[in-house]
């Protein structure tokens, strides 16, 4: 099964259905950002917090898996050098939007966050990651790889879906705001979801999840390298009326910084 492709395309569609974390920031976001006013967010409400962040001044940073025209336009216009990687060509064209609307040099590259190939060792002071590891079946590349494209001293911010999330039946959760556990964890749509579900989510062009452990989430960070330095929970805003926020966060975000193995 063609995983990624069958994500290159359900993202792009996302991008035509008007998905919020595909929706290009407007002029007056970026021109608060130019004047210093901006907050980073890799989860719904709580922002990052700026002690986390290093001077934009001489700062090069990768956002991973982020296209849509938000982090990576933001970041440009506070002052780092900003590459934007995504899977997603229709992700990766808010980028642009944003850049050429408003003068901002960034770059994109169409690629997989679990191979970042095209990418030099040791390029990167900063990686962000917004909640996108949850399609990508497989973290250990992904660590691996982040980790050999920062620089010493590097830091990468995840966020992250909790684990629990996965288990419960989400039709329940959408449809009637009831949580039900239902799935064995790990889960990966790809392979645990039934003949009937499966054939919708490509007719439908419904992107593949995969839940991870925190052991595969916070262990592998550790294993790849990096000491873990900061961590905070967020949840879905009430507006949202997510029944899982209700009740427990339903994000995670780490800051971690490379030290030599």
């Amino acid at each position: 099964m063609d995983i990624a492709g069958h994500n290159r395309h359900a993202w792009d569609r996302e991008v035509a259905r008007g998905n919020p974390w595909t929706i290009p920031f407007g002029p007056e976001i970026i021109a608060e950002a130019r004047r210093g006013k901006w907050e980073l967010y890799l989860t719904p409400v709580r922002p990052v917090p700026r002690d986390w962040l290093p001077p934009f001044d001489d700062c090069d940073l990768l956002c991973l898996a982020g296209g849509g025209g938000q982090q990576g336009p933001l970041l440009a216009a506070a002052g780092a050098r900003v590459t934007v990687l995504d899977n997603s060509p229709a992700q990766l064209a808010q980028d642009r939007l944003v850049a050429e609307r408003e003068s901002l040099a960034l770059t994109t590259i169409e690629g997989e966050m679990a191979d970042l190939s095209a990418l030099a060792d040791e390029s990167f002071d900063l990686v962000i990651n917004p909640v996108s590891n949850v399609f990508t079946p497989d973290l250990q590349p992904v660590w691996r790889e982040t980790w050999r494209v920062l620089r010493p001293g590097g830091i990468l911010l995840v966020g992250f879906d909790n684990p629990i999330v996965h288990a419960f039946d989400w039709d329940l959760v959408e449809n009637k705001g009831e949580l039900r556990v239902i799935h064995p964890l790990p889960w990966s749509d790809a392979e645990d979801l039934d003949k009937e579900q499966l054939q919708r989510y490509r007719q439908e062009q419904i992107p593949f999840e995969f839940s991870h452990s925190l052991e595969t989430q916070i262990g592998g960070q550790t294993e790849a390298g990096f000491i873990i330095t900061g961590l905070f929970e967020d949840r879905y805003p009430p507006e949202e009326k997510d029944a899982v926020s209700l009740y427990l966060p339903h994000f995670i975000v780490t800051k971690a910084m490379k030290v030599n193995k």
